[in-house]
């Protein structure tokens, strides 16, 4: 991709992760798709944020890939879901952002996180990026729904110095019907993390009716507590910020009615994780 042709997108800084863009990348062919999901030359991102402070450990700049195979009832980001939605950004152009701030993160304990969307979508660029970033001297970070983490080798994860692990809910039939995916590669990816001593935060969001029975989530912190490498557990709170995107998408929202969990129901939540020794935030 020209210059010239980078430049007719918009910036890649955005306001928020929760910025509503439009279909950037219509303009590129099918085959230039596939040149770029093999090579990883190319990536497709909805936005870079910077200043975050809850996507890994100290401030963050995060990448936000576009591509998802998950359908989350309660997804915040649903622009993120194919491709299309997302600019074309070379690793170049991608590598040449994050240098902007490598000083910066150093001095405030931060890094890159490249989040989504599912990254390992395109697993391809999401390596290149990763790598690009580790090789300027910057922390790694890599938000993921871990089912397609048979996608990384085992010398790939050593780019990746932590990985979020977004573990949606313990009941595999409740996994289905929420994400519309099988539960099982996820845990397949939490044991292969832990096997090789990979960091791992474990994140989950808290949605009343749909992910908040406490037997469940007993169940899911013992599991996290035997693998011996989660530093914490991120418990997050449903929100509705993103539900505008659906009506904007004219996408189906099924949960209008469903309100944040109080503050009683997040303490016994995390009660249920700091009972087997894990940190919870």
């Amino acid at each position: 991709m020209s210059i010239a042709q980078q430049t007719q997108y918009p910036p890649l800084e955005a306001q928020s992760p929760y910025e509503l863009r439009g279909t950037w990348s219509s303009t590129v062919s099918d085959n230039e798709v596939r040149a770029a999901l093999t090579s990883g030359e190319m990536g497709f991102l909805h936005s870079f944020t910077t200043g975050s402070a809850v996507d890994g450990p100290g401030v963050r700049v995060v990448a936000w890939t576009t591509g998802c195979q998950f359908r989350c009832l309660y997804c915040h980001n649903p622009d993120t879901w194919t491709l299309n939605k997302g600019i074309p950004v070379t690793i170049d152009r991608a590598t040449t952002e994050l240098r902007k701030y490598r000083h910066g993160l150093r001095t405030m304990s931060g890094g890159f996180t490249l989040s989504g969307g599912e990254p390992l979508m395109q697993d391809r660029f999401a390596v290149k990026l990763l790598r690009a970033a580790h090789e300027l001297g910057i922390h790694t970070a890599l938000d993921t729904n871990g089912s397609l983490g048979h996608r990384l080798s085992d010398h790939e994860l050593d780019v990746i110095d932590l990985v979020l692990l977004d573990i949606k809910c313990w009941d595999p039939e409740g996994h289905r019907r929420l994400t519309g995916v099988d539960l099982e590669p996820v845990l397949e990816f939490a044991r292969r993390l832990a096997a090789a001593k990979r960091p791992m935060w474990l994140r989950y969001v808290l949605v009343p009716t749909l992910t908040d029975n406490l037997d469940d989530i007993g169940s899911l912190a013992e599991f996290a507590s035997k693998l011996g490498n989660v530093q914490r557990v991120d418990v997050l709170p449903f929100h509705q910020m993103g539900r505008f995107k659906w009506k904007e998408l004219h996408l189906d929202y099924t949960l209008d009615q469903i309100r944040p969990p109080s503050v009683e129901l997040v303490g016994h939540v995390c009660d249920q994780f700091r009972a087997r020794g894990l940190k919870t935030f």
